[in-house]
């Protein structure tokens, strides 16, 4: 069962990668902002399956610090595009 759990984080990971290109080459800052989203998501999710693949609790606790993180820089993006704006 750990090893499907281990496909499937490497998957995530190969998400990021993809996520990475746009970043780079995002045609605008709402498009680069909604991949360091799924970023986060991605990572959380990584986290989580090696938590359970590996039985390692403390993964879960950094998952859940890498969640609100992911939410304070939304919230950040958000706050300086709306300065921006005026």
């Amino acid at each position: 069962m750990s090893e499907v759990l281990f496909i499937a984080a490497l998957l995530l990971l190969l998400t990021i990668l993809a996520g990475l290109w746009r970043v780079l080459r995002g045609p605008a800052p709402a498009d680069r902002m909604l991949a360091v989203q799924l970023f986060g998501t991605s990572g959380v999710g990584i986290l989580l399956l090696l938590a359970e693949a590996m039985d390692e609790r403390a993964l879960r606790d950094v998952a859940l610090l890498f969640a609100l993180l992911a939410v304070l820089g939304v919230v950040a993006f958000v706050r300086w595009r709306a300065g921006a704006a005026q």
